[in-house]
């Protein structure tokens, strides 16, 4: 019986759990892992549209206008309209949300000890290459 799916889910289930714990610890009750993935991206981009970000995390538009909405209305980001075109709505980190960053690469390295305990670095490698190659074959359905 083949259980990748089983497996991968049962992965994200624990280290979603995980994540939300460490936050409640630190007194970040409000988060949850589908808004790190949002600022995870603003993180590495500074700002992106509203189309971008449910690009880059497989999510459909209104699904990231509710999350950037609890992101709004906890003070970690803010919309602005594209000077350029009025139409377009630029999310961006506020002070706030950059001072998270810290707490966020440390929670994702203590998780990431956690996954992957006792791998060898081609071990890492060689699964992280066999799962973009599972979730290319998933996006492209």
């Amino acid at each position: 019986m083949k259980k990748a799916l089983f497996l991968t889910s049962k992965i994200r289930e624990k280290g979603n759990n995980f994540i939300t714990y460490k936050l409640k610890e630190c007194g970040y009750n409000e988060l949850f892992p589908s808004h790190g993935d949002i600022l995870v991206l603003l993180y590495q981009y500074g700002e992106l549209t509203m189309k971008d970000i449910a690009d880059k995390i497989h999510r459909t538009k209104p699904t990231v206008t509710v999350l950037v909405d609890k992101l709004e209305k906890t003070g970690l980001v803010r919309r602005e309209k594209s000077i350029s075109d009025s139409r377009i709505t630029k999310i961006t980190l506020t002070q706030k949300g950059q001072d998270l960053k810290p707490l966020f690469d440390k929670i994702s390295e203590e998780l990431n000890k956690v996954l992957y305990n006792g791998f060898s670095d081609n071990e890492t490698k060689t699964l992280e290459y066999l799962l973009e190659k599972m979730l290319k074959n998933v996006l492209n359905q």
